[in-house]
């Protein structure tokens, strides 16, 4: 039986000219426009007026990751060049703290540019502050999805997986972005709270955010939350099926600490605004992670590892009818977290909420720059304005906002 028979990817479709898209940041971070979606009405403001539009009872909840240097480009000897895209690491840990902790050597699941010039081996030197780095990289095997398993071997090994990727990659701009990377890329492509090392693509909406907006938020007592969702290569696959249910979503791993799950728990009753759709997707696959913890635990089942695996229509079959409240599912996993002296709640996400079905669990705003059309992410917005989308695209079109990654933000309440 079909899950969405008429719910078709055509119908969240736009026009969206290249000269709409933004292809360098605006001077300043908090300088770009802001449209403000409230009550069924559209207004435009500053961003860095931001505060004064949010509702006194206002939770921010931010993702603290932070962008690494995943791209890497060898020169082979003949001039020819390939590109290695690091995508999640597989060795010796597929925790990424651990896996850029790694000395010597590493494996991770890789796009491989120009795969055809990369046989299997090749080995490259670097200039590292007067030192010589060499780094060795061996293409294992393919994976189903259409990267690979990659080994990296470099000395000297006392460097770390995140210390090489420092001196030898580069930010990985989203491919709409067409032109070189530059040194201000390093700096602006990343969030000021950017923490945990792990994404390949930055979490834009927390872009507009500077110190002097951050200053009027701690000023207008409006509490902030950092949680961890490392955002993946998938984030840009935009959906080609003819229907939304054939669509394949990406995995995504995500981080709460357990101090954070208690703040957000004690902060239920007010209004949870988003700073980004992985903000949105990492709260809502935390309620449905404790209610299938407690699922497990109801029914007797060892807590595994796929206990922790979201996966993409789960939400929409074994888990839809579940009445367990945020409160709950929430303390469900607080109470794991304490059984099992857990500091860290990890766990991976395939969730993909779809406009029409998903009922948000846990977010009741949603501060988002403006999406590609037929993406995923468009799909979620709509969850939260309805067919409105389309107008509220409309207007942006139709005054001068700019789009994707470097261009400006909504503020869905």
């Amino acid at each position: 039986m079909s899950l969405f028979p008429e719910i078709k990817i055509e119908d969240y479709s736009y026009s969206l000219p290249e000269s709409k898209i933004a292809f360098f940041p605006v001077d300043k971070r908090d300088h770009s426009k802001l449209l403000i979606y409230d009550k069924a009405k559209i207004a435009e403001d500053s961003f860095l007026h931001l505060p004064k539009h949010l509702p006194s009872d206002s939770v921010l909840i931010f993702n603290n990751t932070r962008v690494i240097q995943a791209r890497i480009l060898i020169r082979k000897a003949t001039g020819a060049e390939v590109e290695i895209f690091c995508l999640k690491p597989v060795l010796p840990s597929a925790l990424h703290e651990q896996a850029f902790a790694a000395m010597g050597s590493c494996v991770w699941e890789c796009f491989i540019g120009h795969n055809k010039r990369f046989k299997n081996t090749l080995t490259v030197s670097y200039d590292v502050v007067g030192e010589e780095l060499v780094l060795t990289v061996n293409k294992l095997k393919a994976t189903k999805e259409g990267s690979f398993l990659v080994e990296f071997s470099w000395t000297p090994s006392c460097y770390s997986f995140a210390e090489v990727l420092e001196h030898i990659g580069r930010i990985p701009l989203p491919p709409y972005i067409k032109r070189a990377v530059n040194e201000e890329d390093a700096k602006r492509y990343q969030t000021l709270y950017a923490k945990e090392n792990g994404s390949v693509a930055a979490p834009t909406a927390g872009l507009h955010f500077s110190e002097d907006v951050i200053k009027q938020l701690h000023d207008k007592q409006i509490p902030m939350e950092y949680i961890t969702l490392h955002v993946g290569a998938g984030t840009f696959k935009p959906v080609t099926e003819s229907f939304i249910e054939k669509h394949v979503m990406h995995e995504e791993s995500i981080y709460f600490h357990k101090s954070t799950i208690e703040n957000i728990l004690s902060l239920l009753d007010k209004r949870i605004i988003c700073v980004g759709t992985t903000g949105v997707r990492s709260l809502e696959s935390l309620y449905w992670l404790g209610v299938k913890l407690a699922q497990y635990k109801k029914q007797n089942k060892t807590v595994d590892e796929d206990c922790f695996t979201l996966y993409q229509w789960e939400v929409y079959n074994d888990l839809q009818n579940s009445d367990i409240t945020p409160t709950c599912a929430l303390q469900t996993i607080l109470d794991y977290m304490e059984e099992t002296h857990m500091y860290v709640f990890h766990a991976s996400t395939f969730l993909m909420i779809v406009p029409g079905r998903y009922n948000l669990r846990m977010t009741k705003g949603i501060i988002t720059n403006f999406h590609q059309p037929q993406s995923t992410l468009l799909l979620l917005i709509a969850v939260f304005v309805g067919d409105k989308w389309k107008e509220i695209y409309d207007y942006a079109l139709t005054h001068d906002f700019r789009f994707l990654s470097y261009g400006d933000a909504c503020l869905f309440l």
